[in-house]
């Protein structure tokens, strides 16, 4: 397919282009910063960068015009990066732009990172979730601006799907970590509160890449929103012993084995085929001398 990626210049965004181009994809990679044809290892990759504004109607549906297929990934990432105002309106002009432009021309799909941070993060012993581990059905939860401009997102999605009968496929990222991030793993272990924030959980690139390109042809209809994470935690301990200790009074459904990770990825699975398939353990190998993770 022709595919436009937005938010190519990210690091989930060059995870993405690197996976769909090795697919036998053509790709349009669009985001703000630099000038055109300035991004040099994206040129190199066979997407040279076309800049545009999606905080700009004409220009979204510009850089869209033409292709079959979106990834929508550009966003303010996170909470902090600018006041809270700037990253709801902001976020909300580009979703709103880039979903209507793509019922404006056509395209076949809209695939778009939400976050997990709908299901309520950040979490901690003074802000626990209902319960354990999260599914989907534990959204929407929203505890800052960023997660509620994720959760008004979705329900733009699904109006505009409804309107259009073009599939939206709400991918909710866990931290995407790149093998060079690995390093600071061993850091985290000390004190269990450092990653709770969203219960120990991250997402190898690699697989946040899968899990775009898998959504871009399973058959999914309307508008669906899916966890996507590792099958493991950042920490050394088992997420049973974690769980009990900082969330004591917080209902479990079901057994929680081994180094599991607690954002469920099951719907995912089962809907899209996605199966993690990379790990920090693996990265670090004998420094982090723990049992590989149980499979889901």
């Amino acid at each position: 397919m022709k595919i436009a990626v937005t938010g190519a210049g990210g690091k989930t965004g060059r995870s993405v282009l690197k996976d769909l181009l090795a697919h036998g994809h053509e790709v349009r990679a669009i985001d703000v910063a630099g000038a055109p044809g300035d991004r040099g290892d994206l040129a190199a990759l066979g997407a040279p960068l076309l800049r545009a504004d999606l905080t700009d109607f004409g220009e979204t549906v510009e850089a869209l015009t033409g292709v079959e297929a979106v990834v929508h990934l550009a966003a303010i990432p996170a909470p902090g990066y600018f006041t809270d105002a700037r990253t709801l309106n902001d976020n909300n002009a580009m979703n709103v732009n880039v979903f209507l432009a793509a019922a404006r021309i056509g395209a076949g799909r809209v695939v778009w990172t939400s976050s997990e941070t709908t299901l309520g993060f950040p979490f901690g012993p003074d802000a626990p979730p209902r319960y354990l581990p999260v599914d989907e059905e534990h959204y929407p939860m929203p505890r800052s601006a960023y997660a509620l401009s994720k959760v008004l997102g979705e329900t733009m999605a699904e109006h505009v799907s409804s309107w259009s009968g073009i599939p939206f496929v709400a991918l909710r990222l866990s931290n995407v970590h790149d093998p060079a991030d690995y390093a600071a793993v061993p850091s985290y272990w000390k004190d269990p509160l450092t990653r709770v924030v969203n219960l120990w959980g991250y997402v190898d690139g690699r697989d946040a890449a899968q899990a775009c390109r898998r959504a871009l042809s399973a058959p999914v209809t309307g508008a669906r929103a899916y966890n996507i994470a590792a099958a493991d935690t950042l920490m050394d301990r088992p997420t049973a012993e974690l769980v009990a200790e900082v969330f004591p009074g917080v209902p479990v459904r079901g057994p929680i084995e081994g180094h599991q990770g607690l954002a469920r990825t099951d719907r995912a699975r089962d809907e899209l085929g996605y199966v993690p398939e990379y790990s920090w353990r693996d990265v670090l190998g004998a420094t982090a001398n723990r049992p590989p993770a149980t499979p889901r």
